[in-house]
């Protein structure tokens, strides 16, 4: 896996928007806050729009030194030269990731509340499990509940691991005491009254500074 790339911090996952302007103006509001990683994730749009959204985002982080993920598709990871991909359930495997994406990909697995399965990710040469969903998430009402035993019970695996659901700055802290790595977040970054100052106020839960920085995490 990739050497590089910040493995603790804010993972912000951007909203789905059908108009390409107003998501770019969205995510480049918060990219200075310095996030670890942006995950595009767009399920409804055609390819040809997914892919031009894409390539508008892989610029941006680009110029703001963050690591671009894309979900699901490693056609359009490939294409775009993202640093890298996530996995779901019913997606491809690490195996197939690494041979689309190469050595140096940073590929992430969705683990929901089931370690089993972080540890099989994580055998396989996953660079980071992701556990939810902790909180009520409006992108996902009705997904599976994890629990921040989760978090404690899987310190062991040797990988980052990423929180995600329904997390905002009012309810992050005892995640990231918990273990969680990496907190991903939507809404509760993009849908706040000022989503930069969201973002940096979740970013500043892993300053060294931090009474919340959990130092005993991979």
């Amino acid at each position: 896996m990739s050497d590089f790339w910040p493995n603790r911090g804010l993972y912000l996952i951007t909203p789905e928007r059908s108009d390409d302007r107003h998501l770019l103006q969205s995510v480049t509001q918060v990219l200075p806050a310095r996030p670890a990683l942006l995950q595009y994730r767009c399920k409804s749009l055609p390819r040809g729009q997914r892919r031009a959204q894409a390539l508008a985002l892989a610029a941006a982080c680009a110029d703001h030194g963050v690591g671009l993920i894309i979900n699901d598709d490693l056609e359009l990871a490939a294409e775009v030269g993202a640093l890298g991909v996530h996995l779901g359930r019913d997606d491809a495997g690490v195996a197939q990731a690494r041979a689309v994406l190469g050595h140096s990909a940073v590929i992430g697995v969705s683990c929901y509340d089931d370690i089993a399965l972080a540890a099989r990710a994580a055998a396989a040469g996953a660079s980071y499990v992701a556990f939810g969903a902790f909180f009520v998430s409006p992108t996902k009402p009705q997904a599976r509940r994890a629990s921040l035993e989760s978090l404690r019970a899987s310190a062991g695996l040797g990988v980052p691991r990423v929180a995600i659901g329904g997390i905002s700055p009012d309810n992050a802290e005892p995640l990231v005491r918990a273990g969680a790595d990496l907190l991903a977040v939507i809404s509760g970054v993009f849908d706040a009254p000022d989503p930069l100052a969201a973002a940096r106020q979740l970013q500043s839960l892993y300053e060294p500074h931090s009474p919340n920085t959990n130092q005993g995490t991979p």
